[in-house]
């Protein structure tokens, strides 16, 4: 496993087999032009649709078995699993779930079962949870040669979808199949930001070390995971058949909005491309007694709890930070913290998505609300020795510390941007668009 150390000390890394696209990635070499300007007149076309052009040509003659949700559609609409069920000289062997499952029916932390789906009968496998060994018995139980990953994921590593991915990877590897990445646009876009994980805080919302912001396709991170990962210690090397599908005509630097495509949230709490945009940083939240907005029609977006007031949003607007303004707010969730309470906070407005950093932003936040004696992180009384949920999600207890420690925000984001800058250096010979 790659350590914070080694991802300091990396340059780039070794190349895979197959053609590479040379690019850079750094945000100082970011092109001219903004996002919506460089992307007029672009027919962005996700992988799932040049695979299905081809008339699934990729998939043909192999036993088949699909990882997906309800984001795992065509341009038509048509999911993908029926379209590949209806066509002849497919044989597909089994789907397999993830968090909120095949047909996105559960919350955050669960999934559906086992079960028949009615439209095409195939049988469709709870793997949510399932590490690679688990997974690997799905796929010899289902009779799978070949996997196929096709999930739109939200760019940030506590968002689950990235780690089903990995387990599945290492599962396929185990098993001698193949690994088809049908790719898609990163709504959040190329930019990476925010904390290196640390090995010792590894868990299901960040399994492994990259960085919290990770600015790469789920194409991309594939390439990154067989190249980086895989070949550590006890995962056993690298998927011998990777194929990434392609996005067509897609501008890494811009975000969902600028795409085109239609959004199909990829969970219960994600219904927005704006949900996205913040995400990667109000998903801190999760790990404080305040609301992320959960249980309210603006999930993320919102965040406030009972005990805060109008000074909240006064002390942050005051900041000035780039690309947001902050309006006072109001809510009553639901269902998660504070349930039928009335909270006090803000909504976030992003004003310019190419000026707007979520995560230095979240860190501001956290600061000025770190402020009120009322304020807690939440802790897991199950994990007694990693017992504060902000440091699986940040990846250790810096962040924490540091703002207990009454450090503000600049200096708390200024930790780990050699960690960025290596992080990209290293992801530099897997990315596929420029």
């Amino acid at each position: 496993m790659p350590s914070r150390r080694s991802l300091l000390a990396a340059g780039t890394a070794a190349a895979l087999a197959g053609p590479l696209v040379p690019t850079t990635a750094t945000a100082d070499d970011r092109p001219d032009g903004r996002p919506e300007e460089r992307n007029r007149g672009r027919d962005v076309v996700p992988g799932a649709d040049v695979a299905a052009a081809r008339g699934w040509s990729v998939l043909r003659g192999r036993r088949v078995g699909v990882i997906s949700n309800p984001t795992g559609v065509l341009r038509d609409a048509t999911h993908i699993v029926d379209s590949m069920a209806a066509h002849d000289g497919l044989d597909i062997v089994g789907v397999f779930g993830p968090e909120h499952g095949f047909r996105g029916s559960a919350q955050a932390g669960e999934s559906e079962p086992e079960f028949t789906d009615p439209r095409t009968g195939l049988t469709v496998y709870d793997a949510y949870g399932a590490g690679a060994a688990t997974m690997a018995e799905l796929f010899t139980k289902a009779g799978a040669d070949t996997i196929v990953f096709d999930i739109q994921d939200v760019g940030v590593r506590f968002y689950t979808y990235i780690w089903t991915m990995y387990n599945a990877m290492v599962a396929a590897r185990s098993i001698g199949a193949r690994f088809v990445v049908l790719d898609r646009p990163n709504p959040i876009g190329r930019r990476a930001d925010g904390p290196l994980m640390t090995e010792e805080f590894t868990s299901g919302v960040g399994a492994e070390v990259i960085v919290q912001q990770h600015g790469m396709t789920v194409g991309e991170l594939a390439r990154y995971f067989n190249g980086e990962l895989l070949p550590k210690e006890g995962a056993g090397g690298k998927v011998a058949e990777l194929e990434v599908v392609p996005v067509r005509g897609w501008d890494p630097y811009s975000t969902a909005h600028e795409s085109g495509l239609p959004w199909v949230p990829p969970s219960p709490n994600m219904p927005t491309p704006d949900t996205a945009v913040v995400y990667a940083g109000t998903g801190y939240f999760e790990g404080t007694n305040l609301s992320e907005g959960r249980g309210t029609t603006r999930p993320f977006e919102f965040v406030g709890a009972p005990y805060l007031d109008h000074r909240y949003v006064d002390r942050l607007n005051a900041r000035k930070l780039p690309g947001v303004r902050f309006r006072e707010g109001y809510f009553v969730p639901t269902f998660g913290k504070h349930t039928g309470v009335t909270c006090a906070g803000v909504q976030i407005h992003v004003t310019d998505p190419r000026r707007y950093e979520p995560i230095p932003t979240a860190v501001a936040m956290l600061v000025e609300a770190r402020r009120h004696p009322d304020f807690a992180w939440r802790r897991d009384s199950w994990d007694t020795r990693r017992p504060f949920w902000i440091d699986k999600l940040s990846g250790s207890p810096r962040l924490r510390e540091m703002i207990d420690a009454g450090r503000d925000a600049d200096e708390v984001v200024a930790a780990w941007r050699d960690e960025v800058r290596a992080f990209e250096r290293t992801r530099r010979a897997y990315l596929l668009y420029r």
